[in-house]
């Protein structure tokens, strides 16, 4: 096991940080198998992200599914807990980072990825934040840092350990960097309250921060990994896709279509579909986060899995004694059966 993974500090809450949001989504409805809708389609139990829209929001809301009713259960916490509510029946459908996917599956969990649904490019990644006159400006500096991450496990986590590794941090110097468990929708607050020295973010929240004057870029994921990298998949139970093979084709391939859709469309047109939908459902949410949306972040055509999006991660699954590099069998985590846009693509 790593050095930073034997250092991680969990913290549910930091003073003067509101921790609802780390609460939401841990009292699911619990069911054993999904239900039928009206008009004989299926129901698709599933978690979202608050002041955001999920792939298969866009595309219910697109009418790419025929087959598929989507039912929202609450707000996740993490990838890793979204895709540990499929495999304990709670919902049906749900993503994380594809490590979290290895260790899941590795641990006995019958769930197979079915599409990527987030990745990092030149416009859309994973990044370090500090602020602005902070003191923190290479991996040396972060000996003593406190990182502020989403879940323990995760991209993050995985990104921030390659990091360090590469650069030849030895073990103890990585063994003193600590990473603090925290809501993104609260990290950005937290840094420049200096309750962390540093944040993780992605996405909407990521490029908030990079709006403000006191809130600086420290590294990206895409510096240390590739320009363009694949991070994590939607999974379904095994049982669930033997039972409704039609609905998960109509999801699968629903969700690839909503990918393409916002890949080719005008940003301002994008933007304004995340707000339409936001402010038509009831969650008492701001559509203030999706005016910085750039791109998918989605390299791969149609969400298209490949054993790379698992492999690129097989240093640091064996460093934190996730799984034996030699054991990693990437084909056996995924199926590109049901995305119809996967034909003609790389398998």
């Amino acid at each position: 096991m790593s050095a930073l993974t034997s250092r991680r500090t969990v913290l549910l809450g930091l003073a003067g940080i509101a921790t609802t949001s780390t609460l939401a989504g841990c009292a699911l409805p619990s069911s054993d198998a999904a239900g039928t809708a009206p008009g004989g389609k299926v129901t698709f139990r599933y978690q979202g992200s608050a002041n955001n829209v999920t792939f298969p929001e866009l595309a219910d809301d697109l009418g790419y599914f025929s087959k598929v009713t989507l039912e929202y259960v609450g707000a996740t916490v993490s990838g890793p807990q979204d895709i540990q509510s499929v495999a304990t029946g709670q919902t049906d459908v749900g993503g994380a980072f594809s490590g979290a996917v290895v260790k899941l599956a590795g641990a006995g969990s019958p769930i197979t990825a079915v599409i990527n649904y987030y990745g990092s490019d030149e416009t859309s990644y994973q990044g370090l934040y500090v602020r602005k006159d902070s003191t923190i400006r290479g991996p040396k500096d972060l000996v003593g840092a406190k990182i502020a991450v989403n879940t323990l496990g995760a991209h993050a986590e995985a990104f921030v350990e390659t990091w360090l590794t590469k650069a030849g941090l030895s073990a103890a110097e990585i063994d003193q960097v600590q990473l603090v468990v925290l809501p993104p929708n609260d990290t950005e607050e937290a840094i420049r309250r200096k309750q962390v020295d540093v944040g993780a973010l992605g996405g909407i929240l990521q490029d908030r921060a990079k709006a403000q004057d006191d809130i600086r870029e420290l590294i990206r994921d895409v510096d240390v990994l590739g320009r363009e990298l694949n991070g994590g998949q939607y999974v379904l139970r095994d049982d669930f896709i033997a039972e409704h093979p039609d609905a998960v084709r109509d999801f699968t391939t629903g969700v690839a279509k909503a990918i393409e859709w916002a890949r080719r469309t005008p940003r301002a047109q994008v933007i304004a579909r995340f707000e339409r939908i936001i402010e038509g459902r009831d969650r008492n949410e701001t559509t203030d986060n999706v005016r910085f949306w750039k791109s998918t972040g989605v390299p791969a055509k149609g969400g298209v899995v490949t054993d790379r999006d698992f492999t690129q991660w097989a240093a640091w699954l064996e460093s934190t004694g996730i799984v034996d590099r030699a054991d990693l069998d990437p084909s056996s985590l995924y199926t590109n059966e049901y995305n119809d846009l996967a034909k003609g693509e790389q398998k």
